[in-house]
């Protein structure tokens, strides 16, 4: 059995979420000491690629560990718009429909838009072209996702949601700046009653997402395959760190 592994990988030069603190590893036992390697690690639960949780928009959402594998282990499909977009673009479902792969009711989505080669520990490695930059969804996007009834959705950079419709546009108001002269009006095209919109209309319903995605992703561009997303088990905890897998031919 063939399986595709689309988790970036990790060390802790990975840069977490804008604003967040960054991850650490390191020695607490050496062999030279005590006879035994250990290490500790403190790592954001938005840090490479990870799992957004119903509870990280919504107060008493379901915690990570609570998340039903057979929800999380599923049909699915890889849709390939990464020739369609470029900095800053705004994408429509038109984009993924274009596509020749058949897109499914009930189906988890995962969305390649080609920016996870500016991750961090990628050749042409940009941090804030990945994080600040890449394209995002329009506002009818995630009405089309509710009635596609979709399990979950992943995406290959930084955010579900446009880096200019959520906390980038006052973390960095320099690129929210590069941004309007390519876009216009931000207000008016991500008016503040749709801030976060990827999560805050689609979370409640428990419809979430993982982000920063790699691995062996360009291998399975438009095809349909299983999925399977694998949080850490965590009690009363909002999201979590994961690792995500694809099976081809099962889908």
């Amino acid at each position: 059995m063939q399986i595709y592994d689309l988790t970036q990988p990790w060390d802790d030069n990975c840069p977490s979420w804008p604003g967040y603190p960054n991850a650490k590893t390191y020695y607490i036992k050496r062999l030279k000491d005590d006879k035994v390697n250990a290490q500790m690690l403190e790592i954001p639960n938005h840090c490479g690629t990870h799992l957004d949780g119903q509870r990280h928009f919504v107060t008493n959402g379901i915690a990570i560990g609570d998340e039903p594998l057979d929800k999380l282990v599923t049909k699915g499909v890889i849709v390939d718009i990464s020739n369609r977009v470029e900095d800053f673009s705004v994408y429509t479902k038109e984009d993924l429909l274009a596509q020749d792969v058949e897109i499914k009711k009930g189906d988890a989505l995962v969305i390649h838009t080609g920016y996870h080669r500016f991750a961090y520990n990628q050749p042409d490695g940009d941090e804030e072209r990945y994080f600040l930059k890449h394209p995002g969804p329009d506002l009818e996007f995630a009405n089309w996702c509710l009635e596609m009834e979709f399990k979950w959705l992943a995406i290959d950079n930084g955010s579900m949601d446009h880096p200019m419709n959520g906390a980038i546009r006052k973390h960095r108001p320099d690129i929210a700046r590069l941004a309007e002269k390519k876009l216009g009006d931000l207000d008016a095209l991500f008016p503040e009653e749709t801030y976060h919109i990827m999560h805050n209309k689609l979370f409640p319903s428990g419809m979430i997402h993982a982000e920063n995605l790699g691995g062996d992703i360009e291998q399975l561009l438009n095809q349909r395959v299983l999925l399977g997303c694998f949080p850490w088990r965590m009690i009363d905890v909002e999201s979590s760190p994961c690792r995500i897998v694809a099976w081809p031919g099962m889908g």
